[in-house]
This record gives C-alpha cells, sequence and structure tokens, in this order.
C-alpha cells in the first residue's frame, strides 16, 4: 500500500478512523494525509464532532415522570413484596403505587412473568428428570445421621480386645 491515500480513499476510511477500527499501520496513513490535507481535516473533524453530539445525546437521561419516591421506594420492597413478606399496610402501599404508576405495574408483571416462568422450568425439568435428586439428596444425609457415633466405635473395640484378652487369661488358667 502506497504511504499517499487519496482524498477519496481517506474520506472512505474516515469513520473507521474516527471509531479507531483501522489497523495501526492504516491509520498512521490517514493520519498522516489529514495532517497535509485541510479539506479532508475540516470533513473529519465535521464528523467526529457529529459523533460526540450523538454520544451526548444519547447520554443525556430523559426524565420519567413515573420515577418518583414511591416508585423507588416501591422497587425496594418489590422482592418482599412477592415473597408476602410485607406486613399488610406495606402490601396496601405497594398494591396502590402498581394501580397508580404505569412503570411500577410493569415491573410488577415482569417479576409475576419472570416467577411464572422459572417454576414452569423448574416443574418441566423436574418431570424430565428420572431420578429426582432431592430424594437421593435427603435419604443420604438420613443414613449419615444413622452412622454409629465413633465414640462408641471405639468403646466396643476396647471392650472386644478386653473380653479376648480376659478369655485367654482364663483359657490359660484353666487348660
Amino acid at each position: 500500500m502506497q504511504h499517499n491515500l487519496s482524498c477519496e480513499q481517506v474520506i472512505a476510511l474516515l469513520p473507521f478512523f474516527v471509531e479507531e477500527k483501522l489497523t495501526d499501520k492504516l491509520a498512521k496513513y490517514v493520519n498522516e494525509h489529514l495532517e497535509n490535507c485541510p479539506e479532508c481535516m475540516e470533513k473529519y473533524l465535521q464528523m467526529k464532532n457529529m459523533l460526540n453530539k450523538l454520544i451526548d445525546t444519547h447520554n443525556i437521561e430523559i426524565e420519567n415522570p413515573y420515577v418518583t419516591k414511591q416508585y423507588e421506594n416501591f422497587k425496594t420492597n418489590l422482592s418482599a413484596y412477592i415473597d408476602n413478606e410485607l406486613d399488610d399496610l406495606e402490601n396496601i402501599k405497594i398494591k396502590k403505587i402498581a394501580i397508580s404508576n404505569p412503570l411500577a405495574r410493569q415491573d410488577l408483571e415482569n417479576i409475576y412473568t419472570f416467577k411464572k416462568l422459572l417454576h414452569s422450568s423448574f416443574e418441566k425439568t423436574k418431570n424430565d428428570m428420572k431420578t429426582d435428586y432431592s430424594k437421593v439428596i435427603i435419604s443420604n444425609l438420613r443414613q449419615d445421621n444413622k452412622e454409629i457415633d465413633p465414640f462408641f466405635k471405639l468403646s466396643a473395640l476396647f471392650f472386644a480386645i478386653l473380653s479376648i484378652i480376659i478369655g485367654g487369661i482364663i483359657g490359660f488358667l484353666y487348660f
């Protein structure tokens, strides 16, 4: 590739140059051209300025009238509401907010949909399984609890050895 790029080539490469998606070598050639060509430099600066304005516009948060202190409180208590962990007064507050605030209502519907999806996925997976591992785990835990305490094992071994020694002494004395 030549070191001298034409204006047409540079203009075609400008979007990639602005987004820094060119190879280092090609970016160097474009940069050399921009330093020597005021027309292309002007187009580069316009494109860069336009891109920066677009990014700034995209980053501006549009104020939502439904995002209020009540809604923030609603979001904080939503999980507890779904799990029935709130008292009656708090439940009523959550219901009122969900009725009056479309954003809160959408959040609540999304949570219920997600919960339903999780439950149905769990049930489907549970039905597809040939072995119910929860029963196997519980059975294993029960068997672990039935294991004999090491103290009793050691005591039984001690009495067995003691019985053999006493039996040997008695057998030695009588025979």
